[in-house]
C-alpha cells in the first residue's frame, strides 16, 4: 500500500504522532465542555449556559484566522518545519496552564478568561499543526502515495479526538482526575516537540527557495531578474480560494451536529447525564474512526475525488431526511445511529488534500490554505454554534436544513472546480499519474 523510503516513514511518524497529540489536547477540552465549563464558569440558567457552552466552543475558532496569518508567514518563508514545531510547543504550554489552572470557585472570573485564552492560543497552534503537516507530506511524497499518507494525518486527529473522549468518559465514569489528562497530553507533546527538530525541510521548499537565491545573486547586477522572477510572484486564482474555503466548510457543521447539538438532544429529550453524553460520543467517535481507516485503505483503490463524489452523494439525500428522523427517534440508539451516520459519511478532505493545495503557489501556500481553513471553521463553527440555538427555538429540528443545504452545495461547487483543473491538468482519476515536482504548486 505504501511505498516510502526510511526518512519519509520517520516523517509520516512523527508528524502523525504529532496530530494525535495536537488533536487529542484541543478536542479535550472540547468533549468535556459540559464538565469543564461548570468548574470554570459561573452558574448561569439554562438559555445562557448554552451560550456559554457556544462561547467556549468558539473561542478555539476567534483567533483561528490570525494563527493561520502568523504561521502561514512562518511557513512560507521560514520553512513547513518551523511552523510544526513552534505550535507543538505552544499546546504544550497551554496544557500546562490548564493542569495547574484553579477553579471559578477558587479564582473567580479570572480562571474564566485564561480558559479562553489558553482555548484561543490552541485553536491558533492547531492551524499551523494540522496544515503544516499536510503541507510537509504534500511537498515530500509523491502522489498517488501522497494521498494515502496524508490521510493517516486525518486518521491520527480523528485518534485523538477518540482518546481524548475515552479520558472524558473515564473521568466522568471512574472519577477520574481531568487534570492527569492535561498532563499527560503536555507531557507527550514536549516529547513531540524536540522529536520534530529532527525533521528535514520539504524538497519542494527547499528547491524552489534556492532557485530564489540565485535569482537574488544574479539580481545583483539585474534587480528586474528577482521583480519578475515567474516563482516569487505566482499568482493565485481567486476562485480556487473559494473552492477550497467552501469544502472547507462542510465537516465543521458536520462536527457540531455530530458531538454538539445531539448531545443536547440526549441531555433535553432523554436525561441523559453528562457522563453518558460523554460516552455515547465516544462510540461515535469510533465509528468515524473506523470510517476514516475504511478511506485510507480505499484510497489505495479508487481515485480521491471519486470518493468524495460518493460521500457528497449519500450525506445530500440523508440531510433532506435527518430532521424527520430527528423527530421520530424514540431511544438513544436511535440518536446514536443517526448521529453516526452523519459523521460517518461526513464530506471531508482527506483523501484529496494534496489534489486541492497543489494548486497554491509554494510560497504562498501556507499562508492562503492556512488562511482559507482558519477562517471556515471560525465562520462555521460560529454559525452552528450560535445558529443551532436560535434556529431550532423558530423552525424545530427543520432549521438544521438552513445552515447544512448551503453548506453541502458549497462542497459540491469546490469539488467541481478541482476536478476541472485535475481534467485540465491531464491527472484526473488517474493513479499512476504523479505530478513532477515542477509541477506541484504550479496555478493550472
Amino acid at each position: 500500500m505504501f511505498s516510502l523510503n526510511s526518512e519519509q516513514k520517520q516523517a509520516v511518524g512523527l508528524l502523525s504522532i504529532g496530530t494525535f497529540l495536537e488533536y487529542f489536547d484541543l478536542m479535550l477540552y472540547i468533549h468535556m465542555a459540559v464538565l469543564l465549563n461548570e468548574l470554570f464558569f459561573p452558574k448561569t440558567d439554562p438559555h445562557t449556559a448554552n451560550l456559554l457552552i457556544a462561547f467556549a466552543f468558539c473561542s478555539i475558532s476567534i483567533f483561528r484566522p490570525i494563527g493561520a496569518l502568523i504561521f502561514g508567514k512562518i511557513g512560507d518563508n521560514l520553512g513547513r518545519k518551523a511552523t510544526v514545531v513552534i505550535t507543538t510547543m505552544l499546546m504544550a504550554m497551554s496544557c500546562i496552564i490548564m493542569a495547574n489552572l484553579p477553579t471559578y470557585a477558587e479564582l473567580g472570573i479570572t480562571a474564566s478568561w485564561i480558559v479562553i485564552v489558553c482555548r484561543m492560543v490552541q485553536g491558533m497552534s492547531s492551524v499551523g499543526e494540522i496544515v503544516g503537516a499536510e503541507l510537509y507530506l504534500t511537498e515530500t511524497v509523491k502522489p498517488p502515495v501522497s494521498y494515502q499518507t496524508i490521510a493517516l494525518i486525518g486518521v491520527s486527529a480523528a485518534l485523538g479526538g477518540t482518546a481524548a473522549l475515552g479520558i472524558a468518559s473515564l473521568s466522568t465514569y471512574l472519577l477520574f482526575n481531568w487534570r492527569i489528562a492535561f498532563w499527560i497530553g503536555a507531557a507527550i507533546a514536549l516529547v513531540g516537540t524536540f522529536a520534530r527538530i529532527t525533521l528535514r525541510e520539504t524538497p519542494e521548499f527547499v528547491d524552489a527557495r534556492s532557485r530564489i537565491k540565485d535569482t537574488f545573486k544574479k539580481s545583483q547586477q539585474d534587480p528586474k531578474l528577482l521583480e519578475n522572477n515567474p516563482i516569487y510572484n505566482e499568482k493565485v486564482n481567486k476562485t480556487t480560494v473559494l473552492a477550497l474555503f467552501l469544502i472547507y466548510c462542510t465537516y465543521p457543521a458536520c462536527f457540531y451536529f455530530s458531538y454538539m447539538y445531539c448531545a443536547n438532544i440526549l441531555k433535553t429529550s432523554f436525561g441523559y447525564s453528562t457522563g453518558q453524553v460523554i460516552h455515547q460520543n465516544f462510540l461515535v467517535s469510533l465509528s468515524e474512526l473506523s470510517m476514516l481507516l475504511v478511506l485510507v485503505y480505499l484510497t489505495g483503490k479508487i481515485p480521491p475525488l471519486k470518493i468524495l463524489k460518493i460521500l457528497i452523494a449519500i450525506f445530500a439525500v440523508f440531510i433532506l431526511v435527518c430532521p424527520y428522523l430527528l423527530y421520530n427517534s424514540k431511544t438513544p440508539f436511535d440518536l446514536l445511529l443517526i448521529q453516526s451516520f452523519a459523521i460517518l459519511f461526513a464530506p471531508i478532505l482527506m483523501p484529496a488534500i494534496p489534489i486541492f493545495v497543489k494548486y497554491f503557489p509554494v510560497f504562498k501556500r501556507f499562508t492562503y490554505v492556512g488562511v482559507t481553513y482558519a477562517f471556515s471553521r471560525t465562520l462555521i463553527y460560529i454559525i452552528t454554534s450560535f445558529g443551532f440555538i436560535y434556529l431550532i427555538e423558530y423552525f424545530g429540528h427543520w432549521g438544521l436544513l438552513i445552515i447544512m443545504i448551503p453548506t453541502t452545495l458549497g462542497f459540491v461547487f469546490g469539488l467541481s472546480h478541482f476536478e476541472k483543473l485535475e481534467k485540465a491538468a491531464g491527472n484526473y482519476y488517474n493513479k499512476k499519474n504523479a505530478d513532477s515536482p515542477d509541477e506541484v504548486g504550479s496555478v493550472r
